[in-house]
């Protein structure tokens, strides 16, 4: 029981450290689906402690609370939407694995419904700052496409991308149950390898630059508003034309504006003071979680190297369940 409060306490920090930032290690995956893999790894992370944890239901309670928290202080400008997914990613992974045995449909349902409200939000949040002419601007551009190549379908461009999406979006999450299912079984089945390692740099986290944030949000609506606007403007016809662009503009900045400077604030200033309460009660595992980081660091660099005789996907693998047999079982120099 020791050595898994032990082994749970170190997942409850890669969890944070993974929601936090992972660094240099998560750079090597810096594409449109990053997303996917952070929240992959979450998931997996979740898994574990559950697998490791009597108490599945408070086990990962404890954690989220924790990893939140972390969250806070590392990366305070994190959006709303950040903590959201987190908690719904805990609270059905605490629900699931407290009610269904451990079976890979466990696994798959956790990793499809959760990929899935990922991209559900993604979807709310464009209609509420663009609306439904987003949608129809989409459809626009599908009709444009379909004249140019003589080819007349039912079915509206929207529904075809969003069925699209949400289908990607559902099948990666089944494949992540199942990687994670095959990750859990090499991690239980190797044995406990106690090594020391010395952290190179205590520093702490770099925090992400809040100008950083604001300019990528900037350049995102601009591009998503001129693509409405030329929609509208070059190929919507007198139904149209550049007026409802410019409404949309409009819109989309007010709706923004209010997002980012009363709602949002609000929200956040409200999970913010319910962590700070918290905060008092985990102290000891917030400090011991975040003095980690810089082990982990190393672990994962050096499990990287470690792994170079393998290629693609298998090399992946053995990445992944070595980097956390590794950080779960190695003891700090003082212990």
């Amino acid at each position: 029981m020791k050595n898994n409060k032990s082994i749970i306490d170190k997942l409850t920090a890669l969890w944070a450290l993974n929601e936090s930032g992972l660094g240099g290690f998560l750079h090597v995956f810096n594409t449109p689906f990053t997303g996917l893999v952070v929240g992959g790894i979450s998931i997996l992370l979740i898994s574990l402690i559950a697998f490791y944890a009597e108490n599945k239901w408070q086990a990962i309670l404890k954690a989220l609370l924790i990893v939140l928290i972390i969250k806070m202080a590392v990366s305070p400008y994190s959006p709303f939407g950040a903590y959201v997914a987190v908690s719904f990613q805990a609270l059905l992974g605490a629900f699931l694995f407290a009610n269904f045995s451990w079976k890979g449909i466990t696994l798959m349902v956790l990793g499809m419904v959760t990929f899935l409200e990922s991209a559900l939000q993604k979807l709310l949040i464009l209609t509420i700052v663009y609306g439904t002419e987003l949608w129809q601007a989409i459809n626009i551009y599908g009709s444009w496409v379909q004249k140019k190549l003589n080819f007349i379908s039912e079915t509206s461009t929207t529904s075809a991308l969003v069925t699209l999406y949400l289908v990607v979006y559902g099948i990666c999450g089944i494949l992540a149950g199942l990687f994670i299912k095959s990750l859990i079984k090499i991690i239980s089945n190797k044995k406990d390898t106690d090594f020391y390692i010395e952290p190179d740099n205590m520093d702490s986290d770099k925090k992400p630059s809040k100008v950083s944030f604001k300019t990528k949000v900037i350049w995102v609506w601009l591009i998503t508003v001129a693509v409405i606007v030329l929609a509208f403007t070059f190929f919507g016809g007198d139904l149209f034309g550049w007026k409802k662009g410019v409404y949309i503009m409009l819109r989309s900045f007010l709706i923004l504006m209010l997002w980012y400077l009363v709602i949002g604030p609000l929200l956040l200033k409200l999970v913010r003071k319910y962590l700070n309460k918290k905060e008092s009660q985990y102290k000891e595992d917030i400090t011991n979680a975040m003095d980690l980081f810089p082990y982990f660091r190393q672990i994962i660099s050096y499990t990287w190297k470690e792994t170079k005789h393998l290629k693609g996907y298998t090399r992946f693998k053995y990445f992944m369940a070595n980097s956390i047999s590794n950080c779960i079982h190695f003891k700090i120099p003082s212990e």
